[in-house]
C-alpha cells in the first residue's frame, strides 16, 4: 500500500487539493503498477511563518504573508 505525504504551505483551495490527490494517485498507479484502491496521499498544510529557507520564514520572506 503505497502513501505519499505531500506538504505544501498554507494558500490552496479544497479544489486544487482535490486535483492533486486524484494526480498523484495517478501517477503512482500509472508508475507502481498498483490498484487505485491501494493508494494513500495525505496532504499537511503548514503556515508560511513555520517554514523557513535561506534561514528566513517564508512569511517574512513573502512580507508577512501567512
Amino acid at each position: 500500500m503505497p502513501l505519499l505525504q505531500v506538504t505544501l504551505t498554507h494558500g490552496r483551495t479544497p479544489e486544487q487539493i482535490e486535483a492533486l490527490i486524484a494526480n498523484m494517485t495517478d501517477t503512482l498507479v500509472n508508475t507502481l503498477s498498483v490498484k487505485k484502491e491501494s493508494v494513500r496521499v495525505v496532504i499537511q498544510e503548514v503556515p508560511k511563518t513555520h517554514w523557513g529557507s535561506a534561514g528566513v520564514s517564508l512569511a517574512k520572506r513573502d512580507g508577512g504573508a501567512q
